[in-house]
């Protein structure tokens, strides 16, 4: 027989069924409907379910068949009007056991239920999800050797001798099947505080936080969902076909756990579905080839078999792991792991299915990690479709409620970043020194640039000093020129000493107009008074001295050449009757 895809629905006064069987026969129905059993046959499909609530058939049931789509489509009504069934969604549960006629598990422990109370009964026990059920006693290995299990609810135990080859690939665990549960979490503590990296750490908390801060924005699918238990939240999940098609493929089965075993299988299941959502998170929901290898190294459940004792230990392990294997290592991306957690568990136990769904085709698609789905996901699967949604809740409420610090970690977190802090400041006030030195060095380099540009412009007077005083020399060389002409009154000699001197003392000045002058004679005459000779011709010397000093600013030297600047000479009888006897040099510009 063929069990068929079906999915189930309801309103406030019907059941709606509806199954697929493609390629059968109209004329070929069969069902049975009796209370909270529903049995459906058409050849080759056989369906057996065990509802949630009872269902009646008192002639409004109707039913449609779909040839082309192959969908048979029931609606049956329910014996009590607005009954809200529980539940629909989880297919697997619906399923009932083969060889049963009943959801009831096939063996019972009555001893630890007292001899007449049942599991479910057990379950409406709350639990104390701080704090540790009871005080831990060792027990010597040898005596415990062959009871070192490991698997949900601690229920396997021989797995790893038989899969030696992918045991390094799966578990960081040594030999699992002889080492005991408090020696597996030495060895963890030791390999987590051996490996964790503070440089990688201070690198993701100071360098990439532009990325966290990317990662933490991101909002997951769960974060969409609007949690109202009393409005019944989990009908808000809606489960793909390969999703419910997984489902229909695993096998129905009861789980016989003690209180203390079930206590440890939900902070199992916690630890799990934070590793989950982390990955989740930092692949901002694209898992890719590592998910698989970040949720069981995340979780010290998988990794190491662990298994714990209290809310705060499990948010501890997490915290621990996530600082020291993945990419990202933030303490910040744990908090918020906790939240999604929390948010999960909140929107109801099909939310919680959801995510171990999406973990089970994680690890059925990678290799080594097939190994995990049959030691805990698949039976967290079938598990948690059967609890009950209070517990869920409760645990839900205990995630808010949980407060987890770094200095709870064990890992000198709050240290490493004072130490980071210090050293960030002392950069950064040698920064501002250096940065002080250059500005300085900066200003004196543009004063002493300014004094080099002065200092020419302080040395300007003293050229025109040195050039005033050469000026000054020429002159007095002229003078004693016109004072040797007076005793020796030999002019052709006084012509010559008088050109080859002004050729040597004459300088030459810019932006001086040229000018050029005549000593020409003239009769002084006073308003009344006549000098006398020796007065006239220290004139005459004076003037020539102011003539020479105007040729040399206009930047032509006097030539000697008597073609050129030629000397003229007036003799006694050229003079006026007053100015017999003196001699008056004349420079003309004219011909010989």
């Amino acid at each position: 027989m063929i069990t068929p895809a079906f999915e189930l629905s309801q309103d406030a006064d019907f059941l709606t069924l509806v199954i697929r069987v493609p390629y059968t026969r109209t004329s070929e129905f069969d069902i049975y409907i009796q209370g909270e059993d529903f049995k459906f046959y058409a050849k080759p499909y056989f369906l057996r379910l065990t509802l949630p609530g009872r269902i009646v058939e008192d002639g409004r049931e109707k039913a449609s068949f779909d040839i082309d789509k192959g969908l048979f489509t029931l609606h049956v009504p329910k014996e009590t009007a607005g009954d809200h069934f529980e539940g629909l969604e989880m297919l697997t549960s619906l399923l009932a056991p083969k060889g049963s006629r009943s959801a009831k598990p096939l063996v019972e422990d009555t001893e630890a239920c007292g001899g007449g109370c049942e599991e479910e009964e057990e379950e409406e026990e709350e639990f104390d999800w701080q704090i540790e059920q009871e005080v831990y006693t060792e027990t010597p290995a040898e005596t415990l050797k062959e009871y070192h299990k490991y698997g949900f609810g601690n229920l396997r135990s021989g797995v790893f001798a038989r899969l030696q080859e992918e045991l390094n690939e799966v578990i960081d665990l040594k030999d699992p099947d002889s080492t005991a549960p408090e020696l597996r979490r030495h060895n963890r503590l030791e390999a987590e505080t051996t490996i964790f990296c503070a440089d990688h750490y201070m690198v993701n908390l100071y360098e990439d936080e532009e990325e966290i801060r990317n990662l933490l924005k991101f909002k997951p699918w769960w974060r969409e969902l609007s949690p109202d238990p009393s409005a019944h939240s989990d009908t808000s999940i809606t489960f793909t076909e390969e999703e419910k098609e997984q489902m229909r493929k695993f096998t129905n089965c009861s789980y016989l756990l003690d209180k203390k075993a079930r206590f440890h299988v939900w902070l199992g299941l916690v630890d799990i579905i934070l590793a989950y959502v982390y990955d989740v998170r930092t692949t901002e929901g694209e898992h890719n080839v590592e998910s698989a290898w970040t949720i069981r190294k995340l979780s010290g459940t998988l990794s190491w078999l662990e298994t714990y004792h209290s809310v705060q230990d499990v948010l501890v392990s997490f915290g621990r792991r996530t600082l020291c294997y993945p990419l990202y290592r933030h303490f910040s991306l744990i908090t918020r792991a906790v939240k999604d957690v929390a948010c999960i568990f909140q929107s109801g136990k099909a939310c919680v299915l959801k995510c171990l769904l999406a973990i089970h085709k994680i690890f059925r698609e990678n290799d080594p990690a097939y190994i995990l789905n049959d030691l805990y996901i698949t039976d967290y699967c079938i598990w948690i479709q059967r609890v009950k949604s209070k517990h869920v809740l409760e645990l839900a409420e205990s995630l808010h409620n949980a407060k987890l610090q770094k200095n709870h970690l064990d890992l000198e977190l709050e240290i490493l970043e004072q130490a980071a802090e210090l050293a960030l400041k002392e950069e950064a006030d040698d920064e501002e020194e250096e940065e002080e030195e250059d500005s300085s060095s900066g200003s004196d380099s543009e004063d002493e640039e300014e004094s080099e540009e002065e200092q020419p412009e302080e040395t300007q007077p003293e050229e025109k000093m040195e050039n005033n005083q050469t000026g000054l020399g020429t002159l007095e060389t002229l003078a004693e020129c016109q004072r040797g002409g007076e005793e020796s009154r030999e002019p052709r000699r006084l012509i010559e000493e008088l050109g080859e001197r002004l050729e040597a003392g004459l300088t030459i000045q810019e932006d001086v107009p040229q000018e050029r002058h005549s000593i020409s004679s003239s009769n002084t005459k006073g308003e009344g008074e006549r000098k006398s000779e020796g007065d006239y011709y220290h004139q005459c010397a004076a003037e020539n001295v102011r003539d020479t000093t105007k040729a040399a600013a206009s930047r032509e030297l006097l030539d000697v050449c008597l073609q050129r600047n030629p000397l003229r000479i007036i003799s006694n009888d050229e003079l006026d009757s007053d100015d017999d006897g003196n001699l008056l040099l004349t420079v003309g510009k004219g011909g010989p």
